[in-house]
């Protein structure tokens, strides 16, 4: 079941094109991730979902019904994570819940005992009487999240979830969009950490420059974009004593040593193990480990958009010059 679909969804500012005519889609109790560097439109597209930006052009739909001129009643339905907090500074962590409790029009009981209940699942009891402004980032970042689901909606915005926090309450948070995804918790998330998309998300679209480029599983873009088979042998001996064995008895394949006791085979098609092993074996050369070699998220990024890594931290875009124009 699809819980949102987006049909040419478009947002300018000042005549330039934010977000341009993206389509995309979300299934219920996945984890979809936009991945792209800052000011590619990440922010704007989950600003124009969740009703917080006008729409210029294009549809949304929420469970099949167009919310697309009227969002604010689709709202009870979803979960906000900006990516920084709009919390109050001056009450506490249980106080902010209740009060965003309050907002989508729980009633007394109903927001206190959710709040107890988030707070125990977050970590975050015991300073739940501290005000929010005492909390560190990534104290903070949690009960933002927390704040975000005190509804229970049926699908939770975040965006750029780990961004400015330290590396162990980025662990923190990854492991919490873990477990919410295993209750069943319908995700979108915004990120310019690859390797977070990679660990997270199911479902990934690459945006650059308002548009996306590629949309797909991890495991479907990462075959799609493989060039060629690899895999790694590790041996028991010297594979140089059988090498123009190994190429008269395999021609078509490319070698690659890696060593005295390694050898990398690479095929533009897929091909079969077994008969590798039993020619190493069968020569006195035991295989220890035969490990087929993939490409990363990173590479396939880097191949499809064309945008270099350390622009991903600086908002830049694939062309070169081209600095941060519109959301993130």
């Amino acid at each position: 079941m699809r819980i949102i679909e987006a049909e040419n969804l478009t947002k300018k500012y000042n005549g330039f094109k934010a977000v341009d005519g993206v389509n995309f889609h979300i299934n219920k109790g996945e984890i979809l991730g936009f991945l792209g560097p800052n000011g590619a439109g990440k922010t704007t597209t989950i600003n124009m979902l969740t009703g917080l930006a006008h729409i210029n052009a294009g549809t949304v739909r929420l469970m099949g019904e167009d919310y697309t001129r009227n969002a604010k009643k689709a709202q009870a339905l979803m979960g906000i994570v900006p990516d920084e907090s709009n919390l109050y500074e001056e009450l506490s962590g249980r106080q902010n819940l209740c009060f965003c409790g309050a907002l989508y029009g729980m009633e007394k009981e109903q927001r206190e005992n959710r709040a107890e209940e988030l707070l125990n699942q977050f970590g975050l009891h015991e300073a739940a009487e501290k005000p929010f402004r005492a909390y560190s980032k990534g104290m903070k970042r949690k009960l933002t999240i927390a704040a975000g689901l005190i509804h229970d909606p049926e699908i939770l915005f975040l965006d750029e979830p780990t961004t400015g926090i330290d590396v162990a309450f980025a662990r923190q948070i990854r492991s919490l969009i873990v477990d919410l995804h295993r209750k069943g918790t319908t995700i979108f998330l915004t990120t310019h950490y690859i390797e977070e998309a990679e660990r997270l998300c199911e479902r990934i679209a690459f945006i650059v420059q308002g548009k996306i480029v590629r949309e797909g599983t991890v495991v479907g873009l990462m075959e799609e974009t493989q060039e060629e088979k690899i895999v790694n042998f590790t041996l028991g001996g010297e594979f140089s004593a059988v090498e123009s064995e190994f190429k008269q008895a395999f021609p078509g394949y490319k070698l690659k040593p890696g060593g005295n006791s390694s050898v990398s085979i690479h095929s533009p098609t897929s091909f079969t193990l077994l008969p590798f092993v039993q020619f190493f074996e069968e020569r006195g050369l035991p295989v220890f480990e035969a490990k087929i070699v993939r490409p990363t998220l990173e590479d396939v990024f880097v191949k499809i958009t064309g945008v270099d890594l350390q622009k991903m931290q600086t908002g830049q875009g694939a062309k070169p010059g081209k600095g941060r124009k519109g959301g993130a």
